[in-house]
């Protein structure tokens, strides 16, 4: 018996020294490494900045273009040119024909070029304020995203908390146990129970001991997942933080009056909308002129080489051409038309889907506050529970030590109390989540402290 209580002991031990040997892991901290490493929302941040590139002045249309050209030409040839009939006349012989060989042509020229539209009927900048909306709506979903990671990182970072409390019972169930079966075995060696008695208490030993097992399995592996979110090393390990608080009554109240204002599902509607409408201004500005201003500064320069007639020579040239065009579309067989009919149409359906979206909120905040309130009361409950069944424990631990109830009887409330006290750590968590759930319907979950 002394043996088999130093095993235990030592592995008591052993487990409270990994235990204080763990980090700890605030609610802070989980956040802001799943902002910092979460490869979702790393995706997020990414698209975000290439909307903010998008609508940078140098995507806008906005600024002139200009190019520049230049080029060389190099000619190299061999002319005869003849003179029949003709006679010399200090020879009084035909005239000879005239060779000049490998004549070098060169011709060199450069230019500036300038383009710039003064107007086009305003579609450049109808489509400029589109990229910034489209910027805002690339914020909102980088944001939905980051929502719904926090609610899933505390999903999983609360089951972590629920089972760790959860192994914290069973182990105080286990140690219980133990001193049951340490207590049977001394009243059968001095005959006061029979053999019956001892075995039923290494059963429940074993029993409890296979149920720490596979929460510590669970544990583990639960703890994997949130490495997982916080792209972390997946064997990482560390303790959470178990306590829960919630929102005050009259605070969540305000959040709900304004959740129109604040839903980031009606914030990504609203701006489509926006965005639906700026394309409709796009598509009527094909209805009207564009105007563009264009400039040239050039230079020329050719080497000519001696021919029969002439001397060879060098001419440079300088040009500098400016003007301005306007160009009308009067009719582009009616594809502009139908441009504008299928933006208003677009235009009208995100009108449309607006209806829905807020009839589909209220509705989710409804039913996301009737679920947050039935867990609170839940949760009140299994707080009851939980003391009516500790003094029960506690009562029936005295009977069974005076030998007025059963082993049976014993194990009964034993079992009591484990369901009551895993159901309020359920409970805890559960309502927890569902005000988590309620505070992202109402826009405000990135506003709150955890």
């Amino acid at each position: 018996m002394n043996w088999n209580n130093n095993i235990w002991f030592c592995i008591l031990m052993f487990m409270v020294m990994y235990v204080n040997a763990q980090e700890d892991l605030s609610k802070s901290e989980a956040i802001a490494l799943a902002l910092q490493h979460n490869f979702g929302i790393l995706v997020a941040s990414n698209d975000v900045k290439i909307a903010e590139n998008n609508k940078d002045i140098l995507n806008s249309g906005f600024l002139p273009t200009v190019s520049t050209t230049a080029g060389a030409n190099y000619t190299q040839q061999t002319t005869v040119t003849g003179f029949p009939g003709v006679i010399d006349q200090n020879t009084g012989e035909p005239r000879p024909d005239i060779e000049i060989p490998n004549a070098e042509t060169q011709r060199y020229n450069a230019s500036v070029n300038l383009a710039y539209t003064l107007f086009d009927g305003m579609g450049r900048y109808y489509n400029y304020k589109r990229l910034k909306e489209q910027y805002n709506l690339s914020e909102l979903e980088a944001r939905e995203t980051i929502e719904n990671t926090i609610v899933q990182l505390f999903t999983v970072y609360y089951e972590v908390a629920r089972l760790t409390q959860n192994t914290e019972i069973l182990e105080e169930t286990l140690t219980i146990s133990r001193e049951r079966l340490m207590r049977a075995d001394y009243q059968f060696e001095y005959g006061q129970n029979s053999k019956l008695d001892v075995l039923n208490a290494q059963v429940d030993v074993a029993n409890d001991s296979i149920n720490l097992i596979s929460i510590n399995q669970q544990l583990k592996n639960t703890k994997r997942d949130l490495n997982v979110l916080l792209a972390n090393k997946i064997n990482n390990d560390f303790k959470v933080d178990t306590t829960v608080t919630f929102i005050p009554k009259l605070l969540l109240e305000q959040y709900i009056t304004s959740a129109p204002e604040n839903n980031v599902t009606l914030l990504q509607n609203q701006s489509i909308i926006e965005i639906s409408a700026y394309d409709l201004k796009v598509s009527k500005s094909g209805y009207l002129p564009t105007v563009g201003l264009v400039g040239s500064y050039g230079w020329n320069e050719n080497r000519n080489p001696a021919s029969v007639f002439f001397p060879g020579n060098i001419s440079d040239s300088y040009t500098f051409s400016a003007g301005i065009n306007l160009s009308w579309n009067l009719f582009d067989g009616g594809t502009t038309s139908t441009l504008v009919q299928n933006s208003k149409i677009a235009l009208s359906s995100q009108e449309i889907a607006r209806n829905q979206i807020e009839m589909e909120v209220e509705r989710d905040i409804a039913n996301a506050l009737g679920n947050y309130q039935n867990r609170l009361e839940v949760l009140e409950i299994q707080r009851q529970n939980v003391l009516t069944n500790e003094t029960n424990f506690s009562r029936s631990r005295e009977r069974y030590n005076l030998g007025q109830i059963t082993a049976i009887e014993f194990r009964q409330a034993q079992i009591n109390l484990i369901l009551a006290e895993t159901n309020l750590n359920a409970a805890k968590y559960d309502a927890k989540i569902a005000e988590l759930q309620l505070l992202q319907l109402t826009g405000q979950l990135l506003n709150v402290e955890f």
